[in-house]
């Protein structure tokens, strides 16, 4: 008895022995697809960022190419500060393209609006220091002071002449119910009674998703909406990034809070990036922290847009190998 018991566990350890040469020996023969080590490695460097930062941060990436995405924390609710400008660019754009289809009482970009001294709020750095009564803009012009100084004043205009409710809806319908524009820029007394603009890392990603695939705004401005998102501004998405790359973002920021969102107009490889950041205890740590992950993404995309599926990248006039 106790010999044929012997033999079974000697028998058992063999077989053992076998599956775990076995497992070995298939895990060497098929590795995981390089382009998976890429993002897990992407995505441990973001969650390191994020453990580093005395505050909170939410993430969303989509690779505009694959469909693929990389989500931290995507459906918490950030304060969105200017970043919710970008749902006001689009509903003009919208109503553009409304009004050229006939449809009236609609805002053209090229609508004329002469400054008004009663429109002036704070952190308006060009309308401020125009002349009331005097100064003609167009919406477009506006619209590029709202993007790339972040003028207060031209925003609320736009919201004005676009109409909030409109700016809403054109959210409601792409079905991001968390992305809101609530009240105006510097309105203190509405952000005191919790009617802050905000909205959530996944749901802005969808949103430049859907700009970027042409379901919000006809094709003919569709070139011209993403030149004035991309207009050079002061933001954290760009700073450690090649300066010739094109980046379509809008930067905000509120005492604690620190976001930026946009596309990165990589050659073959273009891509969303929202992170937002709130609870800071500093907000130049939210800023780095938003640089950091940023640099992190490109620096996947460019090698996933430069390389073979085997890693290869070949530049121009150098084809040598060794």
């Amino acid at each position: 008895m106790y010999g044929r018991l012997s033999l079974l566990r000697s028998a058992l350890v063999v077989v053992g022995c076998a599956l775990l040469v076995g497992s070995l020996s298939s895990a060497a023969t098929t590795p995981p697809p390089k382009e998976d080590l890429l993002w897990e490695h992407l995505r441990v460097a973001i969650v390191n960022v994020e453990s580093q930062l005395g505050g909170v941060v939410g993430v969303a990436i989509l690779d505009l190419t694959t469909g693929r995405e990389l989500l931290l924390h995507p459906d918490e609710i950030f304060p969105q500060a200017s970043s919710i400008k970008i749902a006001v660019l689009a509903e003009l754009y919208h109503q553009d393209a409304q009004s050229v289809g006939g449809v009236p009482g609609k805002a053209r970009l090229l609508d004329l609006y002469k400054v008004r001294s009663e429109d002036l709020v704070a952190d308006s750095a060009i309308m401020g220091g125009l002349t009331p009564g005097v100064t003609q803009l167009t919406n477009r012009d506006l619209a590029t002071m709202m993007v790339a100084v972040s003028d207060n004043s031209a925003t609320n205009v736009l919201i004005d002449r676009v109409g909030m409710d409109n700016v809403r809806r054109l959210t409601d319908s792409l079905g991001l119910k968390n992305t809101q524009l609530r009240r105006k820029m510097m309105d203190l007394k509405a952000a005191t009674e919790g009617r802050e603009n905000i909205s959530t890392p996944r749901e802005m990603m969808h949103f430049l998703e859907a700009l970027y695939r042409g379901k919000v705004i006809a094709p003919a401005l569709q070139d011209d909406f993403f030149s004035v998102l991309a207009t050079p501004k002061d933001s954290w998405l760009p700073r450690d990034l090649p300066p010739e790359v094109r980046i379509a973002n809008k930067p905000g920021s509120l005492e604690g809070v620190r976001n930026d969102s946009g596309i990165v107009f990589i050659q073959n490889r273009p891509y969303v990036i929202c992170v937002m950041t709130t609870f800071l205890t500093s907000e130049r740590a939210g800023e780095d922290a938003i640089s950091r992950i940023s640099a992190e993404t490109y620096s996947v995309f460019d090698r996933l847009a430069r390389a073979s599926e085997y890693g290869r990248v070949i530049s121009p006039g150098n084809g040598n190998s060794r």
